[in-house]
C-alpha cells in the first residue's frame, strides 16, 4: 500500500512527537526518584519568621585560618645601661658600667595570646611568665658592699690584673602587652609592634669579683640584697618581622631602694635570638 505525501509527513511528525514525550517522561520520572527532597507540607513563612538572623551572623565570619598568636616566647639578649644617674652623696660614680659587657638575657618560657577581635587575629593581648637574667659591669678594682643600715657603699679589691666585677640579678617577669599586626602577603609574613608593663619579682642577687693570685683564677662570689627592689615593673616595646625582632624595656623603679644607693634607672636594647 502506498500513502501519499502529505500522509507520510503527518505519519512522521506523530512518530516524533510520541517519542519526545516519553523522553520527557522518562526524565521526569528519574528526576523525580533522585531527589532527595523531601517536601514539608507547612506554612513557609511561619518557619522563616522563627529564623534570626542576628544569631546566624553573631560570630561574623573568619576571614584567617589560625587564632591570634602574639610574640613573646623565646630568648632576648640585650645591653644594659643607666639613664639619668644621681650619685648625691658619693664622691664617685662606682656604678658607671660597661654598657656593651652589661647585659640581660630573658628567658621567655611562657607564652598566653588573647585575640580582641571577633573576625580578624591582627589585634590582641599577649602575657607570660619568664626570667630576667641582668649584669652590670662594674670597675676591675670595685664592687660594692651593703652597710649596716642598708646603705650600699663601693668597696675597693686589689687582687693581680685581669680581674673583672659585675653585679647580677635574677627575677622573674610577667608581661601584659597589646599587639598589633600588619599580614604580608596576606597571611604568610607580619609586621607587628607591641607595649606595654612588664612586672618583676626579684628571685637572687649577687656580686662577683675574678681576679688572679700567683697566676691562678680566682672569683669571690657574695650573696646579697644589697638594698635591690624586690619588685619592680617598667614598660616594654617589641617590633619585628620574619627575622628582625627588636625590644627595649624602660624600668619605672630604680635599681636601688629609695636612699640607699645612687638613683639608677635601668634601661635594657636588644634583639630576639631564639623564638618559640
Amino acid at each position: 500500500m502506498k500513502f501519499s505525501k502529505p500522509l507520510k509527513t503527518a505519519i512522521y511528525i506523530r512518530f516524533f512527537l510520541v517519542l519526545g514525550m516519553a523522553g520527557i517522561f522518562s526524565v521526569k520520572l528519574w528526576s523525580q526518584e533522585a531527589d532527595t527532597i523531601v517536601p514539608i507540607n507547612r506554612d513557609t513563612k511561619k518557619i522563616l519568621r522563627k529564623i534570626d538572623v542576628r544569631e546566624l551572623t553573631r560570630q561574623g565570619f573568619n576571614f584567617w585560618y589560625d587564632d591570634f598568636s602574639g610574640h613573646w616566647a623565646g630568648v632576648d639578649f640585650g645591653f644594659n645601661l643607666f639613664v639619668n644617674p644621681d650619685y648625691s652623696g658619693y664622691d664617685s660614680e662606682f656604678m658607671d658600667n660597661d654598657i656593651f659587657r652589661s647585659n640581660s638575657t630573658y628567658l621567655n618560657l611562657i607564652q598566653q595570646s588573647i585575640g580582641l577581635q571577633r573576625n580578624r587575629n591582627t589585634i590582641g593581648l599577649v602575657t607570660g611568665l619568664g626570667l630576667h637574667l641582668q649584669s652590670y659591669r662594674m670597675e676591675q678594682n670595685t664592687t660594692i658592699q651593703r652597710l649596716g643600715n642598708g646603705r650600699i657603699e663601693p668597696q675597693s679589691l686589689f687582687f693581680e690584673q685581669n680581674q673583672k666585677s659585675k653585679l647580677s640579678i635574677v627575677s622573674l617577669t610577667i608581661p601584659l602587652l597589646t599587639e598589633f599586626q600588619i599580614p604580608v602577603n596576606h597571611y604568610t609574613n607580619r609586621i607587628y609592634v607591641s607595649g606595654g608593663i612588664v612586672g618583676g619579682v626579684r628571685l637572687s642577687s649577687h656580686t662577683k669579683v675574678k681576679y688572679r693570685v700567683q697566676g691562678k683564677k680566682e672569683k669571690l662570689k657574695t650573696p646579697g640584697h644589697y638594698s635591690l627592689q624586690d619588685f619592680k615593673y617598667g614598660l616594654m616595646v617589641r617590633a619585628g618581622y620574619r627575622w628582625i625582632n627588636l625590644f627595649a624595656t624602660y624600668e619605672l623603679t630604680p635599681l636601688f631602694k629609695k636612699d640607699k644607693g645612687p638613683e639608677l634607672t635601668p634601661v635594657t636594647i636588644g634583639i630576639t635570638v631564639i623564638k618559640f
